[in-house]
């Protein structure tokens, strides 16, 4: 360690850290010999992002494919307007290269899958994950475990969120609790919305971020004790915080009494998220150009929105408001002799209903609109808000 020199603009540049006895140039050093791969660059990853390349650690992988978009930039704030369309590992890298340039920034603009996760995780000393999807958060940990890596983990949705670190090396050898022992299997599809179905309110991203980032740096430092066994929740409507006692689960299929599992599988499937369950069987469906057409030849149809009035209030297509939780008790308002085309977001919820209404109602004139206002904003009137 002693061989990690600094520059005098890199001393100057990390004062306030060689100053903290616990810390001081030690601490440091560990940092610029270290490497960390942050797993997403949204809402988690952009302060997390942002302060372990204020921080000085040596070499930062992140890994993203997705492009920077409107609905980004009221909390991804490691982007701005120039950055609209980009790649974001590229908007990031160039972002963290302008305020850290003694640092090494490593981009993987790719899909974080079975395919490559174990392969992307070996090259680094931590991994901190910035996901929100149950798959991906599953996917991130088993990669983790069988790699013998610490994973540092935070989730947010709309005021709540939480935050541990997993898998983390003991001084007695062995491996702290990981995030199968927290959850031994996901919640049923559908059950819990992600952040672009639920939103989440700003600021809570980088809460959450920021104390990811400084979960990383105390792992990288030994310095204090991190969440490691301890699961952090947080409430930022009544700023009510809570700590729980996360236990080794003997039922681990990757590290308990008795491991099943030795490689990595299919977490689409694993979450349910792959082909539809008996009970939610495929319904009958159009694309947007269909439902445009029939607009335009006057096709005698009915449209029902089942979004919520706020959503509504964000951007509609001229559907009549049913919210699928009041859709059983609004039968009187959707006709069972013409079309229907019921819409949502995404198609998710509106699919949903659809099977409410045949199996509770016996509707046999509804028809589920792909892509829902998402892709209708995308392909036939672009002036229309993306949410």
């Amino acid at each position: 360690m002693d061989h990690v020199q600094f520059s005098k603009e890199e001393l100057e540049r990390y004062s306030r850290h060689l100053i903290i006895p616990e810390f001081n140039i030690e601490g440091q050093r560990k940092l610029k010999s270290s490497s960390v791969l942050v797993i997403g660059s949204g809402g988690l990853g952009s302060p997390l992002l942002l302060y372990l390349a204020a921080a000085g650690v040596g070499r930062i992988g992140v890994v993203d494919f997705d492009t920077v978009d409107t609905s980004n930039l009221q909390r991804q704030v490691l982007f701005g307007v120039p950055s609209l369309g980009q790649p974001k590992v590229d908007a990031a890298k160039a972002r963290l290269a302008s305020l850290n340039p003694h640092i090494e920034i490593e981009v993987h603009n790719t899909k974080f899958t079975s395919d490559n996760a174990r392969e992307l995780v070996r090259h680094y000393d931590v991994v901190a994950d910035g996901t929100d999807n149950f798959p991906t958060r599953y996917l991130v940990n088993d990669a983790c475990v069988l790699e013998g890596k610490v994973n540092v983990y935070a989730s947010i949705y709309r005021f709540e969120g939480q935050a541990s670190v997993f898998n983390q090396l003991l001084p007695d050898g062995s491996r702290g609790p990981n995030y199968r022992d927290l959850f031994p299997s996901p919640p049923p599809p559908g059950l819990v919305p992600s952040c672009a179905e639920g939103g989440v309110i700003g600021v809570l991203p980088g809460i959450l971020g920021s104390l990811q980032a400084l979960e990383v740096l105390k792992v990288i430092s030994g310095v204090g004790d991190t969440l490691s066994g301890r699961l952090f929740l947080f409430d930022a409507t009544t700023f009510t915080t809570r700590t729980m006692k996360v236990r080794k689960d003997p039922r681990n299929p990757l590290n308990g009494e008795n491991p099943t599992q030795t490689d990595l599988i299919d977490y689409e499937q694993f979450c349910g998220a792959g082909a539809p369950a008996a009970q939610e069987r495929n319904v009958q469906e159009i694309d947007v150009h269909t439902l445009k057409a029939w607009q335009d030849e006057g096709k005698a149809h009915v449209l029902i929105d089942v979004r919520e009035p706020y959503e509504f209030g964000i951007a509609e297509m001229g559907g009549e408001l049913v919210p699928l939780a009041t859709v059983a008790e609004s039968t009187a308002r959707i006709p069972k002799d013409v079309p229907v085309v019921v819409h949502c977001r995404s198609g998710i919820r509106s699919a949903k209903a659809i099977r409410q209404l045949e199996d509770a109602h016996g509707y046999t004139n509804l028809v589920n609109l792909q892509g829902g206002i998402l892709g209708w904003q995308e392909h036939i009137d672009p002036s229309l808000a993306r949410y």
